[in-house]
């Protein structure tokens, strides 16, 4: 199988060479991603509608490369303050509770202040 490589067209992708997607084989490789609204390029203030806009943006993606959420096997969760975490459970629920992938939270600045939630997936769909 050949490398895919798939783009949200995203402002951040262009500017710092990356891809949304990157699909190799059975695998999807989601990059760090953050509440933006690519339609509009707008972010929320409140980190809990963040996650739901990140996890819509995860899914999108993952849908575009012929995946989806319950392909998730692992999933990374950036946030800068760690008080942000616990109020975005019910949303990684919503989206996550009977896949239950291998997860990480890590406490670690964003590239962008506006930015209070970063998260990154690995799928697996075997063919």
């Amino acid at each position: 199988m050949s490398r895919r490589l798939i783009s949200s067209g995203s402002f951040f992708e262009r500017e710092v060479a990356y891809s949304r997607v990157v699909v190799e084989g059975d695998w999807a490789f989601v990059s760090g991603t953050t509440g933006y609204d690519y339609r509009t390029m707008t972010i929320a203030d409140d980190v809990v509608e963040q996650a739901e806009q990140t996890l819509k943006n995860i899914s999108a993606a993952l849908d575009e490369a012929g995946f989806s959420l319950a392909d998730v096997v692992r999933v990374r969760y950036i946030v800068p303050n760690r008080e942000d975490f616990e109020p975005c459970w019910p949303v990684l629920r919503k989206y996550f509770g009977e896949i239950r992938p291998a997860s990480t939270m890590i406490v670690a600045g964003l590239a962008d202040l506006n930015m209070r939630i970063e998260i990154e997936v690995t799928a697996y769909r075997p063919s």
